[in-house]
């Protein structure tokens, strides 16, 4: 069978996928030969609302460059794939369906709404694995797995119970982030900061008559949220402030609000802030709960948990909005003289990470799991891991801001109040868990804990746990290094004992080629999809790797996906011209390809720049360097093999140069297959050689 005069993508792509799984070879189980170690990674599962973007496309060229890698090694190989339930980005989803028909969730009630939920994942959610299946990602689809599945289900119940039985989950009352639109708790790390352009209104605060201090009616405090001042329960300036310590002690009376609260002195008040003088409202600020609780303010909610102004605060605001308050009290206090002045003022807002709603702090009973970072505690053993060089970031710089986080974690509130996710074991709650928390257990979950037969519903093997566990590499984004990756590790390590991987590689961001953020909504984003559609699967992986190079930032040129195509021409061209040279016949195998005793010098340059290729490649993909490797690859085979010594066999051709064409371009399919597998798989399938395998993907790569 000869190749076609022109390369054609869609011609080929579908068919070789379809080969490859049904050869069973995505399979550790299957692989051919005599593999004795085993090489893991799992996917970070995507949410079941989620569809292909160029984050997505970079992570799965980079992990199949790996897995394909190491699978030309002789490694027993296992990529496994599956997705993850979203709590709340699917309940908003299907909340949003609903809408169209006029309904809400709460007219379905919740037993009928988690049944709509069921069905639109079982029409919608395995979208994006599919698309997986476009870039090639030679993953075990019998190992899907899913966050909800029976068995993993299975496995959250489990964990969640053994750190309650350990003491380790309590439940309390905290000052939370709180979505109103979502009507559900968040962790910090699930809420966007975005800077919006703001006031800072400076309110005076009339010192009691009872006070001994003279010639000074007021302490000025300065605020971005005047609010909140109905909840007020202090005024707090720094112990080291001079300009305050005649003030500490005595009290001020709450405009509006007419009572008195103490003047106190506190090390967290910032000194450079306003006037140096802040409010206290532990029901509505994180930092302001910790003053309260040190100096045992109490609490008083004036915000409720749909953003209106609750019955405690005075009666002229109760009910109204939180931006409706903000305006009256605004206007009541120029009324009263207590305004002193405002200034334009730019700050960070705390935004809902699924649907952009202002978050609000209130104080919410939750569950919450323990963190320490000292004494044993989670938080510690995460530490330890990677101090102890156990697990190593790539880049290595990622080490400290994992570090600094762990050091300073607080208490991990891991209850949510929506429908969609997994149930809270005990007490009749009907809360759910944060959705992180399931996916914590991932990289142990998905091979079959606590109980293989049972979580794995019959599909993997038992013995996967001994088999796959620990896992080798994870590839993920730096935005959820705190959110999963750190919790992945103290995970693995409590349950397991182990660590869930040795090395963690922080792929670079794609961004748009102005240097911003891809942004679907507003028209910047960049569908993979339709880069495979237009210029091929190969193309599209092999333009994108070309782009790593070692920064933590891309900014995206389509213009590499063109040359990635380009590129894909010139191996089928130069392979058509070399499997025409060596004709039909069978060479008996490829290490006797050639007879070296019989080697010109343009042979044995050749032969030599290959084996120089082959080692940089190991090197680079060892560590993580897969632009520096396609480079490199890239050079290689168009340069040095095409552009030089393709020629000068034409002209110059040896007794054993034909041969030499045929081993070097055998070997070239090899290195360049994790690149570009399918043209590689395509070529090999008219490859003359009579010991080669059934397909590229199980051959052996070269030394």
């Amino acid at each position: 069978m000869e190749l076609s005069k022109a390369y054609d993508p869609k011609q080929v792509e579908d068919k070789i996928y379809k080969l490859w799984q049904e050869s069973g070879f995505f399979n550790p189980d299957y692989l051919p030969g005599k593999r004795k170690k085993s090489y893991t990674i799992v996917v970070p599962p995507p949410n079941i609302t989620g569809v292909l973007h160029m984050g997505h496309a970079l992570n799965l060229t980079v992990q199949d460059i790996l897995i394909r890698w190491k699978r030309l090694q002789g490694f027993k190989t296992l990529w496994l794939p599956g997705t993850d339930h979203a709590g709340i980005a699917t309940q908003n989803v299907v909340e949003k369906e609903l809408k169209k028909e006029g309904l809400s969730r709460f007219d379905l009630g919740k037993e009928k709404f988690i049944e709509r939920v069921w069905q639109w994942k079982e029409k919608y959610g395995n979208i994006i694995l599919e698309q997986f299946k476009k870039m090639g990602s030679s993953m075990d689809w019998s190992r899907t797995r899913f966050t909800m599945d029976e068995g993993y289900t299975l496995a959250v119940k489990a964990a969640f119970l053994h750190y309650y039985e350990k003491g380790l989950i309590y439940r309390g009352k905290r000052v939370v982030n709180w979505c109103p639109r979502c009507q559900t708790s968040l962790s910090d790390l699930e809420i966007e900061f975005k800077e919006e352009k703001g006031k800072l209104w400076y309110i005076r605060y009339p010192i009691d008559q009872k006070s001994n201090i003279k010639n000074q009616k007021y302490v000025t405090v300065a605020t971005t949220r005047p609010e909140t001042m109905l909840g007020d329960m202090a005024v707090a300036v720094n112990p080291k402030d001079e300009r305050y310590k005649n003030l500490v002690g005595q009290n001020v009376v709450l405009p509006l609000v007419n009572i008195e609260i103490p003047i106190i002195a506190d090390r967290l008040v910032d000194l450079e802030f306003g006037t140096g003088a802040v409010k206290v409202t532990p029901a509505h600020d994180l930092v302001d709960a910790d003053i309260g609780f040190r100096h045992k303010l109490g609490i008083k909610q004036v915000i409720d948990e749909r953003g209106k102004i609750t019955k405690d605060a005075p009666l002229p605001y109760q009910g109204l909005s939180v931006l409706e308050a903000r305006e009256k009290i605004i206007s009541d206090l120029q009324n009263l003289g207590l305004l002193e002045k405002v200034e334009d003022y730019i700050h960070q807002i705390p935004k809902c990470y699924r649907c952009n709603t202002t978050i609000e702090l209130i104080p919410s009973e939750q569950w919450f799991l323990k963190m320490s970072a000292q004494g044993g505690g989670l938080a510690e053993m995460a530490i330890k891991a990677v101090k102890s060089g156990k697990i190593k970031f790539y880049p290595k710089n990622f080490e400290k801001p994992y570090l600094e986080w762990l050091k300073n974690v607080k208490d991990w509130c891991i209850s949510r109040q929506i429908w969609w996710g997994h149930k809270i074991p005990i007490e009749g709650s009907e809360d759910v868990l944060d959705t992180w928390f399931s996916s914590a257990l991932w990289p142990f979950a998905t091979l079959g804990w606590p109980s293989s037969a049972k979580a794995t519903e019959g599909k993997a093997q038992k013995n996967d746990l001994q088999n796959f566990y620990p896992t080798d590499v994870l590839s993920t984004a730096r935005d959820i290094l705190n959110l999963w990756v750190s919790r992945m590790i103290f995970s693995g390590m409590e349950f397991m004992k182990k660590i869930p991987f040795s090395r963690v590689y922080i792929h670079p961001t794609v961004l748009t080629k102005e240097g911003k953020r891809m942004s679907k909504s507003l028209g910047t984003g960049i569908d993979p999809i339709l880069l495979i559609d237009k210029y091929g699967a190969d193309a599209t992986r092999f333009g994108i790797a070309f782009q790593i190079m070692g920064g933590q930032d891309i900014k995206f040129l389509e213009d590499n996906i063109m040359m990635g195509k380009k590129f894909c021409n010139k191996v089928w061209n130069a392979s058509r011209f070399v499997l025409f040279q060596s004709g039909q016949n069978k060479i008996e195998n490829a290490k006797s390809a050639f007879n070296s005793k019989n080697l010109t010098p343009a042979d044995k340059k050749i032969l030599k720049s290959l084996e120089e290729t082959i080692k940089f490649i190991d090197k680079s993909f060892d560590s993580f360097e897969f632009g520096q490797a396609a480079h490199r690859v890239y050079e290689f085979f168009w340069h040095d093999f095409c552009d030089s010594y393709i020629e000068i066999s034409k002209k110059e051709g040896g007794k054993e140069s034909k041969n030499v064409l045929a081993f070097v371009l055998f070997s070239s399919l090899k290195i360049l297959h994790p690149f570009v597998p399918f043209i590689t798989e395509e070529i090999y399938q008219n490859f003359p050689f009579k010991d080669k395998q059934k397909f590229l993907m199980v051959e052996n790569w070269p030394k």
